[in-house]
């Protein structure tokens, strides 16, 4: 779990973007601060990393990713966040080589007091350290990474866009809806005026018919008299 208001709002943000930049992809599972169960009748054997993404593996809620019944798939990414409870030291020991023996890909951790970013990349079965993050672009997700700044993790999505908070996505979702909402209002006018404008015009050729009519009575009239 978060130890503090910072790790847990970086948590946040990874996971919302990446859910947001795979939310058309159903086989793309992202889970923040999960239990992975790699080894079948060895509870003890597990780990819970901060953001996990899991390409071939269907969304939907879990108690914890057991792998053998996940089609023995490993999540491919990781990410850590130091915290008061975990240093980086601890981080680039223990966990990455849990990481490593149980099959991640890409291992990636973010330490908000310095901004900075370190990454592992696997490499002949051993997660390599890569020499420089700024600019680096992972090559399962396709996110670029640059200096943070606390809760802002400095990363950014496949368009360019920089990761936002919850409060900036909620209220750009929130935007989007109130576009969406002027936007059908807009077309419900227009097709209101449309039908108005439908049935002026029929109202007038019932009256030109009517009159027509009208001015063929007087026409036969006249004749008949004459």
């Amino acid at each position: 779990m978060a130890s503090n208001t910072i790790q847990a709002e970086v948590m946040m943000t990874l996971k919302e973007n990446l859910e947001a930049m795979f939310a058309d992809r159903d086989d793309v599972f992202i889970a923040i601060d999960l239990f992975w169960y790699p080894v079948k009748g060895h509870p003890e054997i597990r780990h819970a990393p901060d953001v996990m993404v899991v390409f071939g593996r269907p969304k939907g809620h879990r108690r914890s990713y057991k792998q053998w019944e996940e089609g023995n798939i490993a999540p491919q990414v990781v990410f850590e966040v130091v915290s008061e409870s975990n240093s980086e030291q601890e981080l680039e020991q223990d966990k990455k080589a849990f990481y490593e023996l149980h099959g991640a890909e890409e291992y990636y951790i973010y330490n908000p007091d310095t901004g900075r970013w370190k990454g592992f990349l696997r490499q002949n079965g051993r997660l390599v350290e890569i020499p420089e993050m700024e600019g680096w672009v992972s090559p399962r997700l396709g996110i670029r990474f640059e200096r943070g700044q606390e809760a802002d993790p400095g990363v950014y999505d496949t368009e360019g866009n920089r990761f936002a908070g919850y409060l900036e996505l909620r209220r750009a979702l929130e935007l989007a809806i109130e576009r969406e909402r002027a936007r059908a209002e807009q077309e419900r006018l227009l097709r209101e005026q449309e039908r108005q404008r439908a049935e002026q015009e029929r109202m007038l050729r019932e009256q030109l018919a009517q009159r027509l009519a009208e001015l063929e009575a007087e026409l036969r009239r006249l004749r008949g008299e004459e």
